[in-house]
């Protein structure tokens, strides 16, 4: 596969770790996870009880009209979990997503110029298929009941 899986920018984690401080300079929230938030830095969902952040996010790299922030919930502390490759977060077992998921394509304008709601199962098949489209350099997913970011997908060159 063409693309490679990224997470939560580092020096992000680290700041709203240490500094409790988000990507807007807000000051994050600690909470206790009910149990099932996404945590998008380790690309798994919360177990009942463990200690989360929720803090404010971006994953564009440029200033532009598509740029924005939402919330993401990532672990307080630094964990052991490894995370997982592409393929098994798209794999019905693994439970990062549900059914479906939410899959934009963006130029390196960083310009949506292709969105497709689509099966879990269906979204290797439909990656496969933007592989011949040359302007394509990133991709997201997002949890399509909230629309929040889950995860971005460089394009491997």
């Amino acid at each position: 596969m063409a693309w490679q899986l990224e997470t939560l920018d580092p020096v992000f984690v680290q700041r709203a770790r240490r500094e409790g401080v988000d990507a807007l300079g807000q000051t994050v929230r600690r909470v206790p996870a009910k149990g099932g938030e996404p945590l998008r830095d380790v690309l798994r969902r919360a177990r009942p009880g463990e200690p989360l952040i929720l803090a404010s996010y971006s994953p564009f790299r440029q200033i532009g009209p598509y740029r924005e922030f939402g919330p993401v919930f990532l672990s307080a502390e630094p964990q052991a979990d490894d995370v997982p490759p592409l393929d098994a977060i798209l794999s019905e077992n693994h439970g990062y997503f549900a059914e479906y998921a939410a899959l934009r394509a963006y130029d390196a304008e960083q310009t949506i110029i292709a969105a497709a709601l689509l099966p879990v199962e269906e979204i290797r098949l439909q990656l496969r298929q933007w592989e011949t489209r040359d302007e394509m350099v990133f991709a997201m997913l997002r949890f399509p009941a909230h629309g929040c970011y889950a995860a971005r997908l460089n394009r491997s060159v």
